[in-house]
């Protein structure tokens, strides 16, 4: 009986049984559009852009701009927050973010941001792609499309991260799987399932590996395709790491005490940290995600401890990036989906609100010591210079040197850009 032609669903479900049984690892994305490592390219050629690599720190929730990094005197909506003057002529943070507000003039606060959508998964799909979420394809997220277009600065290691939240990642979206970000759940764990477990010494992976290659011949010969060999390389490359001494720059714990001490004893803090040790290693694009923001009810409560973190990580993470000599390469980023309303609901929270907010640009590629567009006197809408999705993402890949103005084109032929159709802020960039 001849044998039964194999799908290349089938193939998809085997290939991810055998990496979880034999390998340990998961994916960011689906698999179907996202792989874990990305494949060698030569970064000699890297596009000329004062940003070498990108930390991206992702604010998921929607972060209260009122009560951030664009607070408001004199009126109801201002709510507890009470501005505090930073040591940028004029340009005033809220009152929780002391250590930030010190550090100004190494940021660009953009206070205009607006978008249409005040639904989360939509927002923060819109925010990592530049793009609206479509059911007929999947967009690339910004690491996906740097490192396809820079290459790799350490081709020992991968060069997309996510740290934290890698469950809704758009992944490497339309292009090859072994460009999206490879996935870390927790900081203080690092780089999960690295080692071979006690029951299956090295020969023994081997020949599993070798027999389930074996049994993939018979599809390979028919479906010979980039995506196809995306996948073949996941399995190379993953056991290339495995035990490899290159893996220490994930295990945060040989940091002294001290240093893990400064950057906070939280998801965030430990993140950046992480952060900041990928990105001396080489990663080109990490992003950090950090949740809680959705803050419906009792918002101050909730707002001290999440902008203590907030506060402690990201000041903490301009100065070790400035003290390694890596600040001047590294373009920041500290964003969210949408902000939250003026006025205080019933719950004693904030509500969401897609109409502006805030978000800040720090390091390489930027001109920083400065505020870029404004909200009207209750924080409700624009009042000047409106900042949309795309214009955000082309103004940070403009920053990296990224060919914004060149169509790419998806698997169905239709064109995209990198950062979408908007237009970079030249006012921002350095």
């Amino acid at each position: 009986m001849p044998s039964p032609e194999i799908s290349v669903e089938d193939r998809r479900v085997f290939l991810k049984t055998m990496a979880k049984q034999t390998l340990g690892v998961s994916f960011a994305g689906s698999l179907a559009s996202g792989g874990l490592f990305e494949q060698s390219v030569d970064a000699a050629a890297t596009p000329k852009g004062k940003a070498k690599h990108i930390i991206y720190l992702f604010m998921e929730g929607a972060m209260t701009h009122m009560d951030t990094f664009d607070p408001k005197v004199g009126v109801e909506e201002a709510g507890e927050t009470k501005p505090i003057q930073t040591r940028v002529p004029g340009i005033q943070f809220g009152d929780r973010f002391p250590k930030l507000s010190y550090l100004a003039g190494a940021m660009a606060v953009v206070r205009s941001l607006t978008t249409e959508t005040g639904a989360h998964d939509k927002g923060q799909y819109l925010m990592r792609t530049s793009y609206k979420q479509l059911n007929s394809i999947q967009h690339p997220g910004m690491g996906a499309w740097m490192v396809s277009e820079a290459g790799r600065l350490n081709t020992a290691l991968p060069g997309n991260y996510v740290i934290g939240g890698g469950n809704r990642h758009p992944g490497a979206g339309f292009l090859e799987p072994s460009l999206s970000p490879v996935p870390i759940a927790n900081a203080n764990a690092g780089l999960q399932n690295t080692k071979l477990p006690k029951y299956l010494p090295s020969e023994l992976f081997d020949r599993r590996l070798t027999l389930a290659s074996k049994f993939d011949e018979s599809f390979q010969s028919r479906r010979e395709s980039g995506r196809v060999n995306a996948y073949n390389q996941l399995y190379s490359e993953a056991r290339r790491l495995m035990g490899s001494e290159h893996l220490k720059v994930f295990d945060i714990k040989s940091e002294p005490q001290a240093v893990k001490d400064a950057y906070g004893s939280n998801a965030l803090g430990q993140g950046c940290l992480l952060a900041r040790r990928l990105v001396q290693s080489g990663a080109r694009f990490v992003e950090v995600s950090y949740g809680g923001w959705d803050m419906h009810q009792d918002l101050y409560s909730s707002l001290n401890d999440r902008a203590e973190h907030l506060d402690t990580a990201v000041g903490n993470l301009l100065r070790d990036l400035n003290s390694k000599g890596l600040l001047d390469e590294t373009l920041v980023v500290l964003t969210t989906e949408f902000g939250r309303k003026p006025k205080i609901n019933a719950n004693a929270g904030r509500d969401h609100h897609p109409g502006v907010f805030s978000s800040l640009l720090m390091g390489a590629g930027i001109k920083t010591g400065q505020v870029y567009g404004a909200s009207d006197k209750q924080g409700f809408s624009v009042a000047d210079d409106p900042v949309s999705v795309s214009d955000f993402n082309k103004t940070i890949a403009t920053a990296a040197g990224l060919p914004t103005e060149e169509e790419r084109y998806a698997p169905n032929g239709r064109p995209f850009k990198i950062g979408g159709d908007g237009d970079p802020i030249k006012a921002l960039l350095a």
